[in-house]
């Protein structure tokens, strides 16, 4: 529509922005007109009109089996556009037009804002399945005559009340008609059952239903007045009402078809099992974050015992051996950290690598420069947790035998991911610039345990390669290329 508008039209942006508010709504028109509708705009020349929008009902047949956006006619084709365009009236003359042997019956409703005429809505009702109407059908069809009036007046939409048509309740849901009291003139059955759900255990028509709502939501004081006068209509709000045994959306539509208010519509729907399954939800992902994070305290239990441990132990190659098992436990548990403050499993590595990088920097005998280069981005858990072990490693590798004691250098972890979104990879390059690898060193083969621990993670668990490798300019370069899915 922006499109449109700006190619053909002389609206301004305010005026554009009137008519995304008036489509946001308009779904509300077709459904209880049981028509389409197609909004026209004159072009800047005012020789033609171009249609920038159209509707479909939810509840009748439709007129149109073609989509009628951007089409241009030339004004004098349609007589009913011009009319109700030149004279700013609702204008319903005319015998009913013949489509693809189906009578279609043509009314144009004046879009106005703050006294100008925008556009006009062609409202297109299929008559082939006209048949006498229902009590239902004569309450949408008045509900939908006083909204058109309104359009036509620009008192709708409501300036600043911009609806989630996806959220907010449609006709079909249920559809309450009030008088200027607030009194009930017609409930349809979907409303109704909503507030028998509420707990309602009466009919609603010729009760007053601000004061029924406030009623049947539980209340430890005096009836909730603001409730009261919400459903009564007097201003466009939207809420929703929990009683004892169910839950219910409103959302109040003042009818002010000629400037006074005669009424109000108040669309309803039965959101329980909606909000129940949310619950289940929330309390389902609170569940999840409240295990890692116990996981994570009882994985900080095990390190601090191990690190007490370790300060009792007489061999040097004991303690250091606690201390290493220390630093792999740190790993795990800086994952689970992570997984305890998200809503799902999935977690931002680049965090957890920086911390696991500091975290080996502190065992560090000289002065050795620790950075990160590259983003990792968002892993899956059973990625992050192994991943977050295999780097732990290979960082303590390196700042172990890389270095002299007291010696200054530098370790740098890059990260690069890349691939195909279906099948996507993460190549990470950890490159020291200490003295190298002896000669004759073969790390599929040997190496302590923390590199048989690499290999067995990347290779069975992650399901990507390693490889250990002398650097360019000197030092050694540890290359890992590891299968990632992509973030949703």
């Amino acid at each position: 529509m922006n499109d449109l508008v700006r190619q053909h039209t002389a609206l301004s942006e305010t005026d554009l922005e009137w008519l995304h508010l008036l489509v946001s709504e308009w779904q509300l028109l077709s459904d209880l007109s049981f028509a389409d509708l197609v909004l026209w705009v004159p072009t800047l020349d005012g020789t033609r009109y171009v249609s920038v929008a159209q509707m479909r009902p939810n509840t009748g047949p439709t007129s149109y089996q073609d989509d009628m956006v951007g089409h241009l006619v030339p004004r004098g084709r349609r007589p009913l556009l011009d009319a109700a365009l030149d004279e700013g009236r609702i204008v319903r003359e005319g015998d009913p037009e013949w489509r693809e042997e189906v009578p279609v019956r043509v009314e144009s409703i004046p879009v106005r804002r703050e006294g100008r005429v925008l556009g006009v809505i062609a409202r297109n009702t299929n008559l082939l399945t006209v048949r006498t109407p229902s009590r239902l059908e004569l309450t949408y069809l008045q509900s939908a005559s006083d909204l058109a009036q309104m359009i036509a007046a620009g008192s709708f939409p409501f300036p600043g009340q911009q609806v989630d048509m996806d959220a907010s309740p449609r006709a079909g849901d249920g559809l309450i008609r009030l008088d200027a009291d607030g009194i009930v003139q017609y409930a349809s059955p979907n409303a109704l059952s909503a507030y028998h759900r509420l707990g309602l255990a009466s009919d609603l028509v010729g009760h007053h239903l601000g004061q029924a709502t406030a009623e049947l939501a539980p209340s430890r004081g005096p009836v909730d007045e603001a409730l009261v006068k919400l459903a009564s209509g007097y201003a466009p709000r939207e809420t929703e009402v929990e009683g004892s045994s169910g839950v219910i959306q409103l959302r109040v539509i003042p009818l002010k078809p000629k400037g006074t208010r005669i009424g109000s519509l108040v669309l309803c729907r039965d959101v329980t099992e909606l909000r129940r399954r949310e619950r289940e939800l929330i309390t389902k992902d609170a569940t999840i974050r409240e295990i890692h994070h116990r996981v994570k305290n009882n994985l900080q239990t095990v390190a601090a015992l191990l690190r007490l441990q370790a300060r009792r132990m007489d061999s040097e190659k004991g303690r250091e051996a606690l201390n290493e098992a220390v630093r792999r436990v740190g790993s795990i548990a800086i994952v689970h950290e992570t997984l305890s403050q998200n809503l799902d499993e999935r977690v931002e590595f680049d965090e957890i690598a920086d911390r696991v990088i500091a975290m080996v920097a502190e065992i560090s005998p000289g002065k050795v420069d620790c950075r990160r280069a590259g983003r990792f981005g968002i892993l899956d858990a059973e990625v992050a947790t192994p991943l977050a072990m295999v780097l732990t490693e290979v960082l303590q590798n390196a700042l172990e035998h890389a270095f002299a004691p007291a010696e200054h250098g530098s370790v740098e972890v890059a990260a690069v991911r890349g691939g195909d979104p279906k099948d996507a990879r993460l190549l990470i390059t950890v490159q020291d610039d200490g003295r190298g690898l002896p000669e004759g060193f073969d790390p599929k083969r040997t190496g302590n345990l923390g590199l048989q621990i690499v290999r067995t993670l990347v290779e069975g668990e992650l399901g990507g390669t390693f490889d250990m490798v002398p650097g360019p300019e000197g030092g050694t370069r540890v290359v890992l290329d590891v299968p990632v899915r992509a973030a949703k």
